[in-house]
């Protein structure tokens, strides 16, 4: 037989648990007794009969006045099933329950219940019993009666299993909203390869990755290192490096890197005498990733966020072969090399993308020189390299196609004004694209919350990808 009270209720039903908090209330160090046998409140007509498993005893208000609410009703078809387990019903306070084990559920119905109790449940406590000392007392005589956690210990939520063939449950209502899904990245350590100011996508997204608690490293040209930790340093960045929380991000490391060349015997001489290059050192791929080894040992996400094309500018059929496979090594085979050399020092469960355009299956006049060859390329890659980094690393692998942004880097193309304008007025979304949105998606990407999301291809560009047709076109306010 169960009884129980809510103990807001100024006519308590349970009146050996009063008993037992005054008690514990007098003298804190001392377990207060627990009657086996109290006497069973009066049940009203809405209630299961004294033959079922599990019955409640609401506040007196209750059981003068109509019935509780259909969807608060025990449902017939559980009482007393071994398959369900029952659930006290839920009033609008603390509730205080005894389960007698002799019912015919058994065993089943301990392991059914459970602990339910957040946080908050512990100065909803002190507010009906007065005091911690009486909350702790209390609890003690819970555990050693019972074997049950305390009202402090109950956030373990353990099923409940007693002696002396009383169960208690305690149960607190929550009155703070519940909480989202977060995007927890905290103890996880990323590298982003190619950032070179603060107004690109990569930027962008170790923006994201540090609101989220991740740890940032960051490659970043060698021709523009200088510049960048100048800026850095200065101060420049300080108004772009505000994180959500108004803390300004951290970038731990800042590593000279070009990822055309895998090691130093690749890199031809005039580049090793180039004025650019002048004091930096162990800046090849394989350097990078020894380096990076050496002074935190492993990563966990991979970005690449880097891609050149040096006849970007030229038709594809006036584009040279160097130009062409200079466009695939930089914007393509670039990722393929440093996920190569960081998958041995990737923790299991981590996660790479990279960035890709549209033009790798539209055809965009004016984005040449075998750039939308090398963004199909990488395109394809990401499938392949999800299935082969998935089986040998447990990597996950994905790429965002990101819609046209006006950073630095993307100016060289010479017209990217009017690719955002077009993008604008033709998009499903008829809004700006902002860096940080593409943050946002590289950070769920590489989170937990993605964990069997690899080898996609992500469009985050207002949508422009679903249309076969400009509706701007002449052709259509005819």
């Amino acid at each position: 037989m169960w009884s129980g009270r809510t103990l807001s209720s100024p006519k308590p039903s349970c009146q050996y648990l009063s008993s037992s908090v005054a008690e514990a209330s007098a003298n804190p160090n001392k377990t207060p007794s627990v009657s086996s046998k109290p006497s069973p409140p009066s049940l009203p007509p809405f209630l299961p009969s004294a033959s079922s498993s599990l019955v409640c005893s609401p506040p007196a208000a209750a059981a003068k006045h109509k019935p509780l609410p259909r969807a608060l009703r025990p449902r017939s078809d559980r009482i007393g099933s071994l398959s369900h387990s029952p659930r006290p019903i839920a009033f609008p306070r603390v509730h205080i329950c005894c389960v007698s084990t002799q019912s015919k559920m058994g065993a089943s119905a301990a392991t059914g219940m459970q602990m339910v109790a957040a946080s908050p449940c512990i100065p909803a406590c002190q507010r009906v019993l007065g005091s911690r000392s009486v909350v702790s007392a209390f609890g003690r005589a819970l555990s050693t009666r019972t074997g049950f956690a305390s009202c402090v210990q109950t956030a373990s939520a353990r099923p409940l299993v007693a002696s002396n063939y009383k169960r208690f449950a305690v149960r607190a209502m929550s009155q703070e909203a519940v909480q989202g899904l977060p995007i927890d990245l905290r103890g996880k350590r990323a590298f982003i390869a190619g950032v070179a100011d603060d107004n690109g996508y990569g930027w962008a997204i170790a923006k994201a990755l540090a609101a989220a608690g991740a740890e940032i490293l960051v490659g970043t040209w060698v021709p523009a290192l200088n510049i960048f930790e100048t800026s850095l340093r200065r101060g420049k960045f300080d108004e772009s490096r505000k994180l959500p929380d108004g803390s300004l991000m951290e970038i731990t490391k800042v590593y000279p890197l070009d990822a055309v060349f895998d090691t130093l015997e690749d890199v031809p001489e005039h580049v090793k005498t180039n004025k650019r290059y002048a004091g930096s050192s162990k800046w090849t791929v394989k350097e990078v990733v020894e380096t990076v080894k050496d002074d935190f040992g492993s990563i966990d996400i991979l970005v690449h966020s880097l891609a050149n094309g040096p006849e970007v500018t030229k038709p594809l059929l006036e584009t040279s072969r160097s130009g062409y496979l200079a466009a695939v090594s930089a914007s393509s085979y670039s990722y393929i090399s440093l996920l190569k050399h960081f998958l041995p020092i990737m923790n299991p469960g981590g996660a790479s993308i990279s960035l890709t355009y549209i033009a790798s299956e539209r055809t965009i006049p004016g984005y040449g020189g075998g750039m939308s060859s090398a963004k199909a390329a990488l395109e394809s890659d990401t499938r392949v390299l999800a299935y082969e980094a998935g089986r040998k690393g447990k990597i996950r692998v994905n790429t965002i196609s990101a819609g046209p942004l006006g950073s630095r880097a993307a100016k060289a193309i010479g017209f990217i004004e009017k690719m955002i304008e077009y993008s604008y007025v033709n998009a499903p979304l008829q809004k700006e694209l902002l860096a940080d949105e593409v943050g946002n998606a590289a950070a769920f990407l590489v989170s937990p919350l993605a964990s069997a999301i690899t080898g996609s291809t992500v469009y985050v560009d207002n949508g422009l990808n679903t249309m076969a047709i400009a509706v701007d076109s002449p052709t259509l306010s005819t």
